[in-house]
């Protein structure tokens, strides 16, 4: 931690996501008295007289780095894990049009994924604030950033997953100290139970936006997309979409880095990408709704999108919508082609679920929504080697004489 930290912030309130009603910053809060997500606001007058650009370019290349954007007022609460700033690779080799495609791995985070950045806000907050207990639903990555986290802030953590959770997720979980079960149902189901235990167990809800400071922690990808851009934005950001806390959280940056001056002209569209398994933003897009029903019979490879209902389904449809940008579903099939275009022409391994992104980019850009020219950034959520990978059966017998001139694969 740099000596000049002195975890000063700006926070001047909370504010109801849906009606604008506001709360008391410094105390414990879950959804607002509407039963929706409470956003932290700041007063951006005096953090832009507190700030440059050039001083955060001279601070160390992690999430903390932009401190006087985020709700955490003092330094000796914020819980470390190595958040590191997260590489923004050029994809010249993927199928495209003329405009460039960058891909942001967030794998490279604690935990493999960019749950990392929601996580150690909501545990460094829950901490600030005294919470000793919490609990959570998880289709995977989540648990084990709020495992990591709880455990390295000495909060204990409950985590319940839906039965057909990826077994690494269940272990990676388990292993880093979170008491974990599995749960006949989806994420809804296991959130169900969350809310329900409250009382009788003693927890704070952690829920996807059923606290205010996850989207704060995802708002750090917004920033440091634009400072790795040299402030200045893409034309189209591609965001695989399950309770939507990035993409909420990047709108968000984006108003507040707008706001204070430093970044002017058209902010990027924000593109809300599902798998047609389960689209309930999508089918909210396009039924003009502000609400997305629930998503029945959710099904798909992508585990970490499929979320039948998400409490912040409104926030994600504004942000969506206020940006020029869609909501667009994409097939496990093409989800699958795209993460083996990407490893093969890029040598990239996408998570399923950045894999959609991927695939979804294609998809639009032969439907015209998508423009040849436009410049996109495919976010990557999570390392992909947290997933099943196709299975080798080729080997060889070094006892024997072999054939060189043989050794080559299908295809090449």
């Amino acid at each position: 931690m740099n000596s000049e930290f002195s975890g000063d912030t700006f926070v001047s309130h909370l504010e109801c996501g849906l009606n604008g009603d506001r709360y008391a910053a410094d105390q414990i809060h879950g959804l607002s008295q509407a039963g929706r997500p409470l956003l932290v606001r700041y007063d951006l007058e005096s953090l832009a007289g507190s700030v440059s650009k050039r001083m955060i370019a001279e601070r160390l290349p992690e999430l903390w780095r932009y401190r006087e954007f985020l709700p955490v007022r003092h330094a000796a609460n914020i819980v470390r894990l190595g958040e590191v700033m997260t590489p923004l690779i050029p994809a010249a080799r993927l199928p495209a049009g003329s405009g460039q495609i960058w891909i942001k791995d967030e794998g490279r985070l604690p935990t493999g994924s960019f749950k990392a950045r929601g996580l150690c806000m909501a545990i460094s907050m829950a901490k600030e604030l005294g919470i000793r207990r919490i609990a959570m639903p998880t289709n995977g990555n989540a648990g084990a950033a709020l495992a990591a986290y709880a455990t390295r802030a000495g909060i204990e953590a409950f985590v319940f997953c839906p039965e057909d959770t990826p077994e690494i997720n269940v272990r990676e979980i388990a292993a880093q100290g979170a008491k974990v079960w599995r749960v006949n149902g989806l994420i809804h189901d296991c959130g169900r139970l969350v809310g329900q235990g409250k009382e009788a167990a003693g927890w704070f809800d952690l829920s996807t936006l059923k606290e205010p400071y996850r989207i704060e922690g995802k708002k750090t990808m917004g920033l440091e997309l634009a400072e790795q851009m040299n402030w200045r934005l893409p034309d189209v950001i591609m965001y695989p979409t399950g309770g939507g806390t990035g993409l909420i959280g990047m709108w968000k940056a984006f108003q507040e880095l707008q706001s204070i001056g430093w970044i002017d002209g058209k902010l990027p569209r924000m593109v809300a990408v599902q798998a047609a398994g389960c689209a309930p933003i999508v089918r909210a897009y396009e039924e003009g709704s502000p609400h997305a029903a629930v998503w029945q019979g959710a099904h798909t490879v992508a585990a970490g999108i499929r979320v039948p209902a998400a409490v912040g389904d409104f926030l994600i449809l504004r942000a969506v919508r206020e940006s020029q940008g869609f909501a667009v579903a994409v097939s496990d099939e093409a989800i699958m082609t795209a993460r083996d275009q990407a490893a093969a022409l890029e040598g990239v391994l996408l998570c399923p679920e950045g894999a959609a992104t991927l695939a979804a980019y294609q998809q639009e850009l032969a439907s015209g929504r998508i423009s040849p020219g436009e410049s996109v950034v495919l976010f990557n959520c999570a390392t992909g080697l947290k997933y099943p990978l196709p299975e080798v059966t080729r080997s060889l017998n070094c006892d024997e004489p072999i054939d060189y001139s043989q050794l080559v694969y299908d295809g090449d």
